[in-house]
């Protein structure tokens, strides 16, 4: 049976298990001021866990319990990506990597683009993937989603990854276009965490 008391002890201390800067600072954000947030460094902690998982779920999994056994706390770690109904829902798990090993924003977006010009159904859907782990393992997974299509065109400098190429459903313009909190506000990151969110409060108490 897993011991509560490490996490309640620990109560809104968490670690973010990224060395992306700039999904870090998205996640502070969405995270909001109800968590004391601490990133790898802060905890002197350097790291690089490899994501070969077939899943979200996988990945997100593994970089969440190798950081959170190496910091011996409550870690959190999102794993992400597009999924694109017209190529079979890739480049999902291979996201960042798309258009290569060095995990370049503009060549992925430029590759997707390449690879739909002669598509005209542009749906897609961004996942997020939120794993909260700590010394004894896993403690939960938390989904979120978020429908939209894919532009012709890139626009926009918000944002990272595929957000110059993808409208969420209901709105006109990419999340690259939108500012840091209308995206925090709709994105399928937000949707994940705030379950995982509701879930920290209810093991902090």
């Amino acid at each position: 049976m897993r011991d509560n008391s490490q996490v309640r002890e620990i109560g809104m201390k968490v670690l973010l298990a990224t060395n992306n800067g700039k999904k870090l600072k998205e996640l502070k954000e969405i995270l909001g001021k109800d968590f004391e947030v601490l990133c790898l460094k802060d905890v002197g902690i350097s790291i690089d866990v490899v994501e070969d998982a077939g899943s979200f779920a996988g990945n997100a999994m593994k970089k969440a319990v190798e950081a959170g056994a190496i910091a011996r706390m409550l870690t959190l770690a999102d794993d992400s990506g597009l999924c694109v109904d017209a190529l079979g829902g890739r480049p999902g798990v291979f996201s960042a990597r798309y258009a290569g090993p060095e995990k370049d924003d503009r060549k992925n977006n430029l590759k997707l683009l390449e690879d739909l010009k002669c598509q005209d159904v542009r749906s897609a859907k961004f996942v997020s993937v939120v794993c909260i782990a700590d010394t004894t393992g896993v403690l939960g997974l938390f989904r979120g989603e978020l429908a939209g299509t894919i532009t012709y065109s890139m626009a926009g400098d918000n944002g990272f990854g595929y957000d110059p190429v993808f409208v969420p459903v209901g709105h006109k313009k990419t999340f690259a276009c939108m500012s840091a909190s209308e995206k925090n506000n709709i994105s399928h990151r937000k949707r994940a965490l705030s379950l995982a969110k509701a879930f920290l409060k209810r093991y902090s108490l």
